[in-house]
C-alpha cells in the first residue's frame, strides 16, 4: 500500500510504501512531547516529494543518532531518519501525518525510551 503524508502546511510532503502492522509510542523526552505514533520502514520505501531545503529542519539530541525532521513553518514532525541496529537506513514515519489513516484501528506498542 502506498500512503501520502505531509506536515500541516504541506511544505514537507512524502510518500511511503508498506503495510502498517502497528505503531510505536515512545516516552522519551522528545517523543512524549511530540506525541508521535511511529511506523518504521526501510529508507528505500520512503520518497520525499518536496525539496529538502530551508523548509526542513533537523533536531538531534542524546546520542545524535536520530535526525528528527520537522517543518520550519508549521513545526510538525512528520518523520525521523536513522539506521537500524543492522545498519539499514530507516525512516520512522509519524502515522498521524498520513492521509486516510484510522488511528483507532492501529495497534500501538508502548516503548520505554525514557529508560534508555
Amino acid at each position: 500500500m502506498k500512503y501520502k503524508g505531509s506536515c500541516h502546511c504541506g511544505k514537507i510532503a512524502f510518500e511511503v510504501e508498506g503495510e502498517i502492522q502497528g505503531a510505536l509510542a515512545c516516552n522519551c523526552s522528545m517523543c512524549q512531547r511530540k506525541g508521535s505514533l511511529l511506523w518504521f520502514v526501510p529508507r528505500t520505501q520512503f520518497t520525499l516529494l518536496t525539496p529538502e531545503d530551508d523548509n526542513v529542519g533537523a533536531y538531534l539530541f542524546n546520542k545524535h543518532a536520530i535526525h528528527h525532521r520537522f517543518c520550519k513553518t508549521c513545526g510538525i514532525h512528520p518523520f525521523a531518519e536513522a539506521t537500524d541496529p543492522k545498519g539499514v537506513p530507516t525512516i520512522a514515519v509519524n502515522i498521524r501525518c498520513l492521509e486516510g489513516i484510522d488511528l483507532d484501528a492501529v495497534a500501538v506498542k508502548h516503548f520505554d525510551g525514557r529508560s534508555r
